[in-house]
This record gives C-alpha cells, structure tokens and sequence, in this order.
C-alpha cells in the first residue's frame, strides 16, 4: 500500500461533465458560483492514487484538531491558461492548525466538496510527516504551466 501522486483518472472526465466549477465564472449543474475545494490529509499506510475516483475516511489521518474531510481550499484565483497549458490549485497555503497527528502522513487529496459526489481532483505526496500540537503548512508551488498544482496539457 502506498500513496501515489497524480491528476485523479475520473477528474478527466467529471471535468468534462461538469462536476467541477473551479473558477468563479464556471458553471456546474445551473450554479454560477465555484466549488469549494476541500484538501484531506492520508496516512502512509493509505492508497490514494490515480484510481481515486470520491473522498474517502479509509486511510485519512485522525487526531486532534483534526476534521474529518480537511479542509477548505483557498481558491481565489481560478484555472488559467499558459502557453498550452491550463494550470489550478489553491491561490494560498494550505495549513492545518494546531493538530496533532502523532500517526504518520504523507498525501494529500484535492477534491470537490461542493456536492454529494465527493468528486476526487488530485492526490499530491510529499515526505512523510508527524505534527505535534503544531500547525502542519502545504506551501503552494509557483502558479504556472509547468509548476501549478493541478495541469492539463
């Protein structure tokens, strides 16, 4: 068992159905308004991966502080486009503040939390990770084509 980095394989096509607005001039199912897009953090022990198709509790950390289902993304900036290349993730850092999470982590996933389908956007690992009545920061890479979070090409 192990996490896997990667642009969730469903996302390509719940994109395509609409089961994302990501920018606050996207439309999903009638709504104007964007999705809340929600970041859950994943044990080591966890398999979240490509395959990932819903948010899941199977694997998440626990802890104190801690909700169930993370939590929400700032997304100010929308999707853009550069070059070829259109680019989106959270236009902050992500933190998770004063948690204590004493059982090792080392994913994370994006995923949207604006309907009833959970949809699965992306999984994104990093070294593994304890916190101790701490706050636990995923800084953001430079928002580009080649660096954003979440690219299509």
């Amino acid at each position: 068992m192990a996490n896997t980095q990667a642009f969730c394989s469903s996302a390509k096509v719940d994109l395509m159905n609409a089961n994302f607005a990501l920018g606050a001039t996207g439309q999903t199912r009638g709504a104007t308004t964007k999705d809340v897009i929600n970041v859950a953090l994943y044990l080591v022990t966890a398999t979240i991966n490509a395959a990932t198709t819903v948010y899941t509790t199977t694997g998440e950390v626990t802890g104190t502080n801690y909700t169930a289902g993370g939590v929400i993304a700032t997304t100010a900036t929308g999707p853009a486009l550069d070059g070829t290349t259109a680019w989106f993730q959270p236009s902050a850092s992500v933190v998770f503040t004063n948690v204590t999470l004493a059982t090792a982590f080392d994913a994370c996933l994006l995923y949207n939390d604006s309907h009833t389908t959970k949809y699965a956007l992306s999984v994104h690992t990093f070294g593994s990770q304890t916190v101790t009545a701490g706050d636990f920061t995923l800084t953001m890479p430079v928002g580009d084509g080649t660096t954003g979070l979440v690219r299509l090409a």
